[in-house]
């Protein structure tokens, strides 16, 4: 079977992250936005998850009309079946990941990241699958010492660590 593949990128807007993942029913736009409600008191957010049976449409749903825009548009763009775009202001994916791999809906996660991602799609006559997602860069190095203290006071001084 031929299929061909499209590297798509997205752009995280600024003070946002993107978390991407798998889902597997309709509910899914309902479970996860009362699961981002009720995670973090002033989170702003859009969601997009891609229908992948009967109308086959881009379901959405968020408290920030940009940001619902925003992942609407990617979903549409990758059209991969039962995937979901989570674009979130105000709140961290470490904040909001608890509830969200709690959601019976959600499968699984590519990604959780603020950093520009590209999304690998693979298309067959069937329709689209997400490959992998690239999440950010190539590193520069091994962490030194300096590096290892810096991270660890980054930590602390947003709140984090004790």
């Amino acid at each position: 079977m031929d299929f061909k593949t499209e590297v798509i990128p997205f752009k995280v807007p600024e003070g946002c992250n993107i978390i991407v993942g798998r889902s597997h029913f309709i509910e899914t736009v309902e479970n996860v936005y009362e699961a981002m409600v009720h995670s973090v008191p002033n989170i702003k957010f859009g969601l997009a998850f891609v229908e992948a049976s009967g109308k086959c449409l881009v379901r959405h749903a968020g408290n920030d009309e940009e940001l619902e825009k925003l992942a609407s548009e990617l979903a549409l763009k990758v059209g991969a079946g039962h995937t979901f775009y989570l674009i979130i202001k105000n709140a961290y994916p470490i904040n909001v990941m608890h509830a969200l791999k709690a959601v019976p809906e959600v499968v699984g996660l590519y990604c959780a990241t603020a950093n520009p991602i590209e999304i690998i799609v693979a298309e067959t006559e069937q329709g689209r699958a997400i490959l992998a997602v690239i999440d950010g860069f190539k590193p520069k190095g091994v962490e030194s010492k300096e590096d290892a203290k810096e991270r660890k006071e980054f930590l602390r001084k947003i709140g984090y660590k004790l």
